[in-house]
């Protein structure tokens, strides 16, 4: 990026945009730009250290009230004016919805959208999943038409579903591969000895597969196989699919897991593990099994779109139908009592990453994609 532009970042949560984003606008910043983020939650620290602008959204997360949610609309329509920002890149579903179309109307020439993932309203097929997929039709047609506008995906499903759908046309289509690891803080070393550690990080909701995680773990027990299955994540509140804190508590009776709840050292925790597993409905591409793939940890995860994508099934990981206990529980013996397997798997990994989920390449790509837009606005 060679000139001084503003850009904006719209995301739900100024965390997310810290631990998927944050190196994108160190970048920018680098390069002289003026960087401006909107969000809910509140402006954090690293906002202020860094010159980054913040501005405060209210995005709802259950969005029950057609009212507050044209609310939001308006408020990013008022933001969008009044800074005028040469691109703005909008992240997950609230924000590339309402910002899209917040983005047409005030006329800002360069509009990026991120589709990391489509949901739950996407996985089911339940008539509640197809009658709100046929209000959000019209939705996304106009979130998504913009003249200057490129639309990143994680992988290919989610693009030709929304090919498909007809509300994404081709030439707007990019992809980038989740967002990125930093090589140097997820560091390959070698699988700790003595008992099997399996991992499962992620929030604990229904559509990340943590049931059928609890549901193996118990049938390896019963195989009389040793192992740990550690449960790190925790209980989201706001999210109607979310497990309930009473069946959390009920998992810390079982003799070989343990509930570690949300952590900050998750490098730690993957390194001191032998198998990362997410057996997850749908996902986008999830950041969780480039980490593990980065500390050279074999993978156990579910043949849909988005966990595939993460890993080279055989090679660095093992894919196993959605839903199905049995299958994640035979995977993860067969790695446990294959040790040479478990690592060569690991090692590979470990390649994977450094050859397709660096952060300096992800970085690279969105560079790509915003001048691209910004040479096209003139």
């Amino acid at each position: 990026m060679k000139q001084s532009v503003t850009v904006l970042f719209v995301v739900n949560c100024p965390k997310f945009f810290v631990s998927h984003r944050l190196p994108v606008a160190k970048a920018m910043l680098d390069a002289g730009c003026e960087i401006h983020v909107a969000s809910s939650g509140g402006s954090l620290p690293v906002f202020q250290e860094l010159g980054i602008h913040f501005h405060q959204i209210n995005f709802s997360r259950k969005g029950g009230d057609p009212l507050s949610e044209l609310k939001v609309v308006w408020k990013l329509l008022s933001v969008f004016k009044a800074l005028q920002p040469d691109l703005v890149h909008l992240v997950t579903i609230k924000p590339y919805l309402y910002g899209g179309i917040a983005a047409k109307l005030a006329k800002v020439p360069s509009v990026v959208s991120a589709v990391s993932g489509l949901g739950a309203v996407f996985i089911s097929s339940r008539a509640k999943a197809r009658l709100l997929r046929l209000f959000l039709w019209p939705l996304f047609k106009l979130a998504f038409s913009h003249k200057n506008q490129s639309i990143i995906f994680q992988n290919e499903d989610d693009a030709r579903l929304l090919e498909a759908w007809g509300v994404v046309s081709p030439g707007k289509i990019k992809f980038i591969r989740g967002s990125g690891v930093d090589l140097k803080d997820y560091s390959y070393i070698t699988e700790p000895e003595g008992k099997i550690v399996v991992t499962f990080a992620a929030r604990l909701l229904l559509d990340k597969g943590i049931r059928e995680f609890v549901e193996a773990s118990k049938l390896i027990y019963e195989k009389g196989i040793e192992a740990e299955f550690w449960v790190v994540g925790k209980v989201d509140h706001g999210n109607p699919a979310s497990i309930k804190q009473l069946e959390v508590n009920s998992w810390r009776g079982l003799p070989n897991i343990k509930v570690l709840g949300f952590r900050k050292d998750i490098v730690q925790l993957y390194q001191q593990s032998n198998i990362i597993c997410l057996p997850s409905y749908r996902e986008g591409l999830p950041k969780s099994l480039i980490e593990a793939a980065a500390c050279g940890r074999a993978v156990v995860t579910t043949d849909v779109p988005g966990c595939r994508d993460a890993i080279i099934p055989g090679l660095t990981g093992v894919l196993v139908p959605v839903n199905d206990a049995k299958a994640l529980d035979n995977a993860i013996s067969d790695l446990i009592q294959h040790p040479e397997k478990r690592k060569m798997m690991g090692y590979a990994g470990r390649k994977f990453a450094e050859r397709e989920f660096t952060i300096e390449k992800v970085v690279a790509a969105h560079i790509a994609i915003y001048d691209e837009l910004l040479k096209a606005r003139k």
